[in-house]
């Protein structure tokens, strides 16, 4: 949402790649070029086949780009709204994403907007992760001196992602972290297995609801019990009740498959 994506070619280098810029109207606001300078570094500190890969970053006539790689393919987003997916695909896609987030998450990096649109399917049937555009540098133990160093754009208190994606405590205002990204990655595989959210409303407010009180909406009958497991698992509204590490999001689908 806060960058005009092109696809372009990388005369240096002789390929093609897509091109995120600024808004012209957004170009010399401090605060949106910082954002974009942060995405840069979040994904460039990501090297996974499952991430879609940043090569450079810079400034040109005033504005600022983020050259990545080209992904060619549907988002996850345009493949549902033609069909809910079978188990075992959307198997091997959620084993992929949780690959990704566990990547990301062991460098100090949480997505922060997992959703359906996030999430590019290649035409071999492989997933990359897009847009770390709110994602945000946190500590680990392996990083521990990057979280502090980090800069936080967002408001305190301030609610930010896809409302149909977001984990119950950010809607409470709490920060965003790696256990976050495993409730997207519920309500991603719910998706898919099920054509429908797993909280649906016809208005914000109530969908923050629904997230916050309400149970999920059941999955078929087809669906498996280990699949079916692993979704409620990862959309315990309790933080500290779901998977902690997406390693074990991955580790639980393969044994589904």
């Amino acid at each position: 949402g806060m960058g005009e994506v092109y696809r372009a070619h990388d005369e240096r280098l002789r390929r093609e790649v897509a091109l995120k810029v600024l808004p012209g109207d957004n170009a010399a606001e401090p605060a949106a070029r910082a954002r974009l300078l942060r995405e840069a570094r979040s994904a460039a500190a990501l090297n996974h086949p499952h991430v879609c890969t940043v090569h450079d970053v810079g400034e040109a006539d005033g504005r600022d780009f983020i050259a990545m790689e080209l992904v060619e393919g549907q988002t996850l987003d345009e493949v549902l709204r033609q069909e809910r997916l079978p188990v075992g695909i959307a198997t091997r896609i959620g084993i992929e994403i949780a690959g990704a987030l566990a990547h990301a998450h062991e460098r100090g990096v949480v997505h922060r907007d997992l959703k359906s649109a996030n999430v590019m399917r290649m035409p071999d049937g492989r997933v990359k992760v897009l847009d770390f555009g709110l994602a945000r540098t946190v500590a680990t133990v392996d990083s521990s001196t990057v979280g502090a160093a980090s800069l936080s754009l967002t408001e305190a208190g301030a609610v930010v992602g896809t409302t149909h994606y977001l984990a119950p405590e950010v809607l409470s205002g709490a920060e965003a972290d790696a256990r976050s990204d495993l409730w997207a990655l519920g309500v991603l595989l719910h998706e898919m297995v099920a054509g429908e959210m797993p909280f649906a409303g016809l208005t914000r407010s109530v969908v923050e609801g629904a997230i916050l009180h309400s149970p999920a909406r059941a999955l078929p009958e087809g669906v498996p019990p280990g699949m079916k497991a692993v979704i409620a698992h990862c959309l315990e509204k309790e933080p500290g009740r779901r998977y902690q590490r997406a390693s074990e999001v991955r580790a639980a689908l393969e044994a589904v498959e």
